[in-house]
C-alpha cells in the first residue's frame, strides 16, 4: 500500500475524482508537453455524465491556465475504469501531435497509461494489506493502529508534520463553512444548513445538542466543497466533510490534544488504504459506499481510538461503519456533490459516533471482519448497474427534479 498521505489530499472541491483527477491530469500532460498551445480533452463515461455538475470542465481550462482547449463528452467508457479521460496536444493546423489517456481512479489519484505516474509518487510504504495483518501485528506487539502507521511511514519525509496541516485544514473548513449563509451554487438552489443547525443546537439536551453540533460541523464541511472550497479528501471530496465533522466535535467537547487528533487521523487512513487497494474509493466505480461508507468506517475507528477502545474495538467500529453503508448508490441530483451528497455526510458522522459507541460496549469480538467487508463491499460495486454509480442516470438523479 502507498503511503497514507495519498489518502488525505488538500485541494479544491467539489468532486476529488471530477475534478481534483482531471486537474492533475492535465496539469501532468501540460508539464510534460510545455510546447502544447491548445489541447483537446475527451471526457468518458462518469467524467462526461457528470462532469459539468462537478465542475470538471473549469478544472481541465484552470488547468491549462485559461488556454484553448476543446472538450468533447463522450458516454461511452474506457477499458480501465468509468473515469477516464484522454488529453491530446493540437497544432496550428489541428493535427493531434500526442495523446495521452489517464483515469481518476478515486481521491483525486490518477493514472496514465503512457506514463507511469504512480512509479513517481513513491513506492510500496506497507507490505501489510489487510486489517487482519494489521490488527495481527497490534496484538502481538501490544501497540494500536497509529502506531504500525508510524512504524511504516519513517520513511516518508514529512509524515506527521503534512497531517498536523490536514487537521489545521479540515477545523478551518469546518469555521468557514459555519459562518458561511445563503445558497449553494447551482440550479438546485440549496440553502446552507451548517449555521443553522449550529445555533438550533444549543437549544437542545445533552443527547440532542451533541448531534446537532456533529451534523453542524460535517454540513459546513461538504457545504464548502459543493463551493469548491479548499478541504481535505477523506477519503474523497464527496465524502469530506464525516471525519472533520466528528473529530471537530470530540476536539470541542472533550478536549483532545491535537497531538491525540493527528494520531486518530493516522488510524482513519490505514482504514481508507485497506479499502482503497483492496478494494475502491471511488463512486464512479463501486457507488456512494466507497465515498461514505469508507469515510464512516475511517471515522468509526478514529473516535474509537481517542476513546480508548482496544485494536479489535476499532476494527469492529469500522467494520460496522462500512457495513451499514453496503450497497449505497452513488446517484448525485443534476450531477452536482449536493443532493443526497451532503446530507449524507451529516448522516454518516453520527452513525460514526453510534458505530464507535457499539463497538466500546464490546470486547471487540464479532462475526463478520472488517476485511471480509471490504470484499463484499468491492462485489456489491462491481453488481451496480452503472447508472448507480455517479452518471446521474438512476436513483434520486432520475426522479427527483
Amino acid at each position: 500500500m502507498k503511503s497514507v498521505k495519498e489518502i488525505y489530499k488538500i485541494g479544491r472541491g467539489p468532486s476529488s475524482s471530477h475534478t481534483m483527477g482531471p486537474f492533475k491530469a492535465v496539469s501532468n500532460f501540460v508539464e510534460h508537453h510545455p510546447e502544447a498551445k491548445s489541447l483537446r480533452v475527451t471526457l468518458y463515461g462518469s467524467l462526461s455524465a457528470t462532469g459539468k455538475g462537478h465542475l470538471t470542465d473549469r478544472a481541465v481550462i484552470d488547468a491549462f491556465h485559461g488556454g484553448d482547449v476543446e472538450i468533447i463528452w463522450e458516454k461511452e467508457n474506457l477499458p480501465f475504469h468509468p473515469n477516464g479521460m484522454e488529453v491530446a496536444s493540437v497544432d496550428s493546423d489541428g493535427n493531434v501531435s500526442d495523446k495521452w489517456t489517464y483515469y481518476s481512479v478515486g481521491g483525486g489519484d490518477i493514472v496514465c497509461i503512457e506514463h507511469p505516474i504512480e512509479a513517481e509518487d513513491g513506492g510500496e510504504v506497507y507490505q501489510m494489506n489487510t486489517m487482519k495483518e494489521v490488527l495481527d501485528w497490534c496484538n502481538s506487539t501490544g501497540r494500536s493502529f497509529w502506531e504500525f502507521v508510524e512504524e511504516n511511514e519513517r520513511g516518508t519525509k514529512g509524515f506527521w508534520e503534512y497531517l498536523e496541516l490536514v487537521w489545521k485544514t479540515m477545523q478551518k473548513a469546518v469555521e468557514r463553512g459555519i459562518d458561511e449563509e445563503g445558497a449553494l451554487p447551482g440550479p438546485l438552489n440549496i440553502r446552507r444548513k451548517a449555521g443553522s443547525y449550529f445555533i438550533k443546537a444549543d437549544g437542545y439536551g445533552d443527547v440532542l445538542r451533541t448531534r446537532g453540533l456533529i451534523f453542524a460541523y460535517a454540513l459546513a464541511v461538504s457545504e464548502e466543497n459543493a463551493c469548491g472550497g479548499t478541504i481535505v479528501t477523506a477519503p474523497t471530496c464527496g465524502s469530506c466533510g464525516v471525519l472533520p465533522g466528528a473529530l471537530y466535535h470530540l476536539k470541542k467537547v472533550y478536549g483532545f490534544s491535537d497531538q491525540r487528533i493527528i494520531r486518530a487521523l493516522a488510524t482513519a487512513g490505514i482504514i481508507g488504504n485497506i479499502v482503497k487497494h483492496n478494494a475502491s474509493i471511488s463512486g464512479a466505480e463501486v457507488g456512494c459506499q466507497g465515498e461514505v461508507g469508507v469515510a464512516c468506517a475511517m471515522a468509526a475507528a478514529a473516535i474509537t481510538q481517542l476513546m480508548g477502545g482496544s485494536p479489535s474495538q476499532i476494527e469492529y467500529a469500522a467494520e460496522m461503519g462500512l457495513e451499514h453503508h453496503l450497497g449505497l448508490t452513488c446517484d448525485p441530483v443534476c450531477g452536482m456533490v449536493q443532493i443526497p451528497c451532503i446530507e449524507r455526510n451529516a448522516y454518516a458522522a453520527a452513525r460514526a459516533m453510534d458505530a464507535s459507541i457499539y463497538s466500546l460496549y464490546t470486547d471487540g469480538r464479532h462475526r463478520v471482519s472488517f476485511d471480509q467487508v471490504v470484499r463484499v463491499m468491492k462485489e456489491t460495486g462491481k453488481d451496480l448497474p452503472s447508472l448507480y454509480k455517479e452518471t446521474s442516470e438512476g436513483g434520486l438523479a432520475k426522479h427527483l427534479d
